[in-house]
């Protein structure tokens, strides 16, 4: 690392210019996107790169995303590389390029300052549609990507300043609910230019060199707090195992292992996946940098500045290509960003916490979650969304306090937003009957698991396509020293659909069709307890059962708490103390 003369004061208003400039990127997407997607979920994400180019700030967005840009932006620009102008607007979102799954779509703008590359504002976001045979892009019975819609490889939609409408006209012809499509496209370009702006005004304001030292300290920084952590690990090699449970297609669990080897003040990451496999699961290598760095930070829990320079001390090796997390085409993908994600995410902080026992946690509530389609009468169009609100799971409890309700799941880790339910219902011709904590979910513990959810549907008037994808349907979050539940079944995830008053339970990936009358529920699993559910204060189960996020059976096989009623909360206190002290 090198020493610079870096004013404090100048470089504390730098950092505040970046990270408001990041947060503005994102304010720009929530305020003109056009799907649900973006302006309720927030399922976007942004970050600033300099020339070399090197990610200098990411956003506080969606984890899952912001380690795939890393790559994704260093094969971006070497693929235009003597050929990127002033005017410039790039696109791409093809896994073979670096990029984490085709549905979520990424803009590069070059920022150039007296005819110099300097930097790159970058958007990347979630489309409601692709392409492809089954609307929103998740298609459970694709055995290639090309079965999943539109892959697009770097492309400039602008070039030299010039758009290139005959390349926009060619995407969104191919997509469903082109509004949405060509309002969330322009929102992204919105946001690449305002962070171009206000990038060019700090190098007005201060000079491009004094911008760049400034950079340059801030990524030493992160680089420093990084080394800081890692070198007051053991040197050793610690391994993490998480499984992968088989979601109903009859290809069994997987077994995904992380190996940490720490060295000094730096760490190798190798990461062992089964062969790739005919259905949507797979990882290409740039999204599967993004598990591994989640799980790595999930474990790190460092201050900022979050930039690249977390990982120069951090190598990584994501096993021989043609495997499950190093997939290679025509490996279909696209449920990667939660599966096989979330369970790379957590072997990697397992691999740690073998490390350290003492930064245990428990995981949080993998997604499982459901697409929509139909046929909207009252404009006379087609829509189709991925419901974000779906997959809001629980999060994972720690050794200080119990885990959050409602902010999971893992991959997205509490940036991801449901949004109101009257704003979906009137996107969408559908009605919401519930949507809420769901009993028992969380995973029982001394500190108890967050609660997670369930989003209930009909459609209005005309049938619905509905689409599930995911998995934590039959293992629950995994839980943390000594944390175990005996009441398993409400704290995975499942499809539950109503006809004739008869209710079927789903726990695989299917494409449904869905008519007015009838109902889907979709229920998400809680995060993972942590330590001995039966050392878990008495008046505290008491107050879950007062809640509703316990049971009365709950509180009994989870907690060995006999309540015995529930409107008046009574205790059985020596049923209670049998039942403990027998466990």
């Amino acid at each position: 690392m090198t020493k610079r003369k870096v004013d404090p004061i100048t470089l504390s208003v730098v950092r505040g210019v970046l990270e408001t400039t990041q947060r503005e990127m994102t304010l720009t997407l929530e305020q003109t996107a056009r799907s649900s997607v973006f302006n309720l979920a927030h399922d976007y994400s942004t970050a600033l790169f300099n020339h070399t180019p090197e990610m200098i700030l990411q956003g506080q967005d969606i984890p899952i995303h912001l380690g795939s840009l890393i790559p994704a932006m260093k094969s971006v620009a070497r693929f235009f590389e003597g050929d990127i102008h002033e005017g410039d607007l790039i696109l791409h979102n093809d896994p073979a390029y670096g990029g984490s799954h085709i549905i979520d779509t990424c803009m590069y703008y070059p920022v150039f300052y007296e005819g110099e590359l300097v930097f790159w504002t970058v958007c990347k976001g979630h489309l409601t549609d692709i392409g492809g045979p089954v609307p929103a892009g998740y298609n459970p019975n694709a055995t290639e990507i090309f079965a999943e819609g539109l892959r697009i490889p770097p492309v400039k939609l602008w070039d030299k300043g010039k758009p290139r409408h005959d390349v926009m006209n060619l995407l969104l012809t191919n997509m469903r609910a082109r509004r949405d499509q060509e309002g969330d496209f322009n929102a992204l370009i919105g946001a690449c230019q305002v962070g171009a702006r206000n990038l060019i005004n700090l190098m007005k304001k201060y000079g491009k060199d004094v911008v760049q030292d400034c950079i340059a300290e801030l990524l030493d920084m992160a680089e420093a707090h990084m080394r800081k952590l890692i070198a007051g690990v053991p040197d050793g090699t610690y391994t993490g195992t998480a499984i992968l449970e088989d979601a109903g297609h009859g290809y069994g669990d997987f077994e995904i292992k992380a190996t940490v080897t720490i060295t000094g003040d730096s760490c190798h990451i190798e990461i062992s996946s089964p062969p790739q496999i005919p259905y949507f699961i797979n990882s290409y290598e740039g999204n599967s940098h993004s598990g591994v760095y989640l799980g790595l930070m999930m474990f790190a829990q460092l201050p900022p500045p979050y930039n690249e320079g977390l990982y120069r001390c951090v190598s990584t090796d994501m096993g021989p290509k043609g495997t499950l997390c190093n997939a290679k085409s025509p490996a279909p993908h696209m449920n990667c960003t939660t599966t096989p994600m979330e369970t790379l995410t957590d072997a990697v902080r397992l691999a740690f916490e073998q490390a350290a026992p003492s930064k245990v946690s428990a995981s949080w509530g993998h997604a499982n979650g459901c697409n929509i389609a139909g046929w909207d009468k009252r404009h006379d169009e087609e829509y189709v969304t991925m419901v974000l609100a779906s997959i809001i799971s629980g999060a994972g409890a720690t050794a200080s306090q119990d885990g959050w309700h409602a902010c999971g799941p893992e991959c997205c880790f509490g940036a991801l937003t449901s949004g109101d339910i009257e704003m979906l219902e009137h996107s969408y011709p559908i009605i919401i009957h519930r949507y809420g904590l769901m009993e028992d979910s969380g995973g029982a513990g001394r500190n108890r698991g967050g609660s997670g959810t369930c989003w209930e549907v009909e459609p209005l008037d005309s049938p619905m396509t509905l689409i599930t994808f995911g998995e934590g349907r039959r293992i629950p979050a995994m839980g943390a020293a000594g944390a175990k539940s005996a009441l398993v079944q409400p704290k995975v995830g499942r499809l539950e659909v109503t006809r004739n008053g008869e209710t079927r339970i789903i726990t695989e990936n299917v494409i449904e069709t869905i008519q007015p009358g009838e109902r889907a529920a979709n229920k998400n699993p809680g995060g993972g307890g942590y330590g001995n559910p039966f050392e878990r204060d008495i008046q505290k189960v008491v107050e879950d059962v007062r809640n509703g996020l316990v049971s009365l059976e709950g509180a009994r096989l989870d907690y060995g708490v006999v309540i015995t009623d529930r409107d008046s909360l009574t205790v059985d206190q020596a049923a209670t103390a049998r039942l403990r002290a027998a466990a």
